[in-house]
């Protein structure tokens, strides 16, 4: 189904967690590839909301929406909006599907996007299904492209014209976001942002026989990196991510062995914290580096072009109703141990929502004990948490909805 100017849907019927089977889901979604298109398995996930009564649709930038609504219009127009979002798309190389057990002997899936992001989408679409709003809508909203340009979670926030050549897309319009990606069962309220940019200085070519007739950007990188280096000294660190960083992953310069360089390149990786900005880091960045190099050395830092927006860092406020209906739901489900309130750990389309409360929550781990397990050989979930974080969605979506 398709239709960009389109609603997302009326009242779903009375899907519930019994009727739909996260786990049965997550088995048959993690055999799908999905590294290298994400259609196969958007259409599994049409197909399935389809089947348990929801009214689904793609939108023109490809993400599968749905809404349940309160039947009552007024109590529906009165209570929040929330909205359920996570992707379809894995990164390469599809890793198969296999069950097996762990360490512990506890039941895992393992396979790509096992934990990233298909195990967290069983417990939206749980928690979705599982749920008749009493009060507000709840959304299903799930984009194709998170692991790449995020096309989709830019049109779900910003909306598309009809001049658009995919057609238009109309915003999602949320007011609470729960964004579905592996936290082990934690609620995640805030996140680093990413940025990469290029600085460039420039001086003028000469012979190196005679250096003092040319300006030499390559010598000038002294300077400029010393700036880098010192660009957080004095920032206060954010209270739950600390400080950011800022790293040079490239550099280069010169044509000949023989000759004053007129050009110098250094690449930087940027983890920022709120409330910087892309552009105010990028303004920032530029300053700082033009006072510290001659004046005769020209001085350009550009951010890498891309065309959705960075994933700027995010946070919301420990204290939010939405934080407190996830981590309570965390807890009552999984026990103490479930549910802490802390930063996840890389950044996600969670960024586009915000400043809208966002909250981060799903089974599964970035990274455990021994290793990386997200976007890895050994990516797995175990099957206990996907049934764990589906009935703490449920019970999450009834406190702020019922």
């Amino acid at each position: 189904m398709s239709g960009g100017d389109a609603g997302d849907g009326g009242d779903g019927g009375e899907g519930t967690t019994e009727s739909f089977d996260p786990v049965a889901f997550l088995a048959d979604a993690v055999r799908i590839e999905s590294h290298e298109s994400p259609d196969a398995m958007r259409a599994f996930l049409v197909e399935t909301l389809a089947d348990h009564g929801a009214d689904p649709r793609v939108d023109a930038a490809g993400n599968v929406r749905a809404t349940r609504a309160a039947p009552d219009p007024a109590a529906a127009a009165d209570g929040p909006h929330l909205v359920l979002n996570t992707h379809v798309d894995t990164v390469p190389p599809h890793v198969g599907f296999e069950r097996g057990v762990d360490d512990d002997g506890r039941d895992v899936f393992r396979g790509r996007g096992s934990c990233d992001a298909k195990g967290p989408l069983a417990a939206l679409i749980a928690g979705f299904l599982g749920v008749e709003p009493a009060v507000g809508r709840v959304t299903l909203a799930v984009t194709p492209d998170e692991e790449t340009l995020s096309t989709g979670a830019d049109a779900l926030v910003r909306g598309r014209g009809d001049d658009y050549p995919d057609g238009a897309v109309d915003p999602v319009g949320g007011d609470l976001f729960l964004v579905g990606e592996p936290t082990d069962c934690d609620a995640c309220v805030a996140a680093r942002g990413r940025f990469e940019g290029t600085l460039t200085l420039t001086g003028a070519a000469a012979h190196a026989a005679e250096p003092a007739s040319g300006v030499n950007a390559v010598g000038a990188l002294e300077h400029a990196l010393a700036a880098i280096r010192a660009f957080d000294d004095g920032a206060a660190a954010h209270p739950m991510l600390g400080a950011p960083t800022l790293v040079p992953t490239g550099v280069a310069g010169g044509e000949a062995t023989n000759q004053v360089p007129a050009e110098a390149t250094v690449t930087l990786d940027r983890r920022s914290v709120p409330p910087e900005t892309a552009e105010g880091f990028r303004a920032a960045l530029a300053a700082a580096v033009r006072d510290a190099v001659a004046d005769e050395v020209g001085v350009a830092f550009a951010l890498t072009e891309r065309p959705t927006p960075f994933l700027e860092a995010f946070d919301t406020d420990p204290d939010h109703e939405l934080v407190a209906a996830v981590a309570d739901a965390a807890r009552s489900v999984g026990g103490a141990a479930d549910g802490e309130v802390r930063p996840f750990g890389a950044a996600t389309e969670a960024s586009y929502f915000a400043p809208a409360p966002t909250v981060v929550f799903g089974p599964g781990h970035l990274a455990d004990d021994a290793g990386a397990v997200a976007h890895s050989e050994r990516e797995y979930v175990r099957v206990d948490r996907v049934r764990d974080a589906a009935d703490t969605v449920r019970r999450a979506v009834a406190t702020l909805l019922g």
